[in-house]
């Protein structure tokens, strides 16, 4: 039975890791609202090193269409503005000499379905991740026979497997359905 436990463990690993990297790029995909993570992909020019903007400055969200980047130290202004408007977040950053603001600009219909369907392709992506350690999990299992281990303990195995799989799909489709309500929520 620890055969078995073994190829449940690591096809269960693998089904988070899809569904964590799922959950993280999901909260990447701008809706509308004001939303740090949006930031976490940019890096600025920090004493001969690049480092992320949330190291070298205080960043918060005033309101729902507002992130506002207070840098600790006056020479970084520049960096990370010019940091910001290099990336591909298409925010023109606003500096009134003590903080940088982003006003985040409201959703147009269009850009919604585009951003509808950017998070359909990132949660169909999770889903062929599942799949694949369902399907590893089974080969082991199969090739596990030849080993020495019965068919019947092998069969329970891939029933535990699709129970795995089952429970994580529907964890996908949960933060794939909620994302789609705040892309369209307007």
């Amino acid at each position: 039975m620890n055969d078995v436990k073994f190829y449940l463990d690591a096809a269960e690993e693998k089904m988070q890791e899809a569904v964590m990297y799922l959950d993280d790029s999901l909260a990447h995909i701008r809706a509308g609202k004001a939303n740090v993570k949006i930031l976490d992909s940019i890096r600025v020019e920090y004493y001969g090193s690049k480092a992320p903007i949330s190291n070298v400055a205080n960043i918060s969200t005033p309101d729902q269409r507002t992130i506002a980047i207070t840098p600790w130290e006056k020479n970084m202004f520049r960096v990370i503005e010019k940091a910001i408007i290099d990336s591909n977040i298409g925010i023109m950053p606003e500096n009134n000499g003590e903080v940088i603001r982003l006003n985040i600009p409201p959703l147009t219909e269009d850009r919604r379905k585009q951003l509808v369907k950017d998070s359909k392709a990132e949660s169909e992506r999770a889903r062929v991740s599942v799949r694949n350690a369902r399907r590893e999990c089974i080969d082991g299992l199969k090739k596990a026979i030849k080993d020495g281990m019965s068919e019947d303990v092998s069969k329970d195995g891939e029933g535990e497997v699709q129970k795995l799989h089952d429970k994580f799909m529907k964890k996908i489709d949960e933060l794939f359905a909620a994302k789609e309500k705040e892309i369209l929520t307007v």
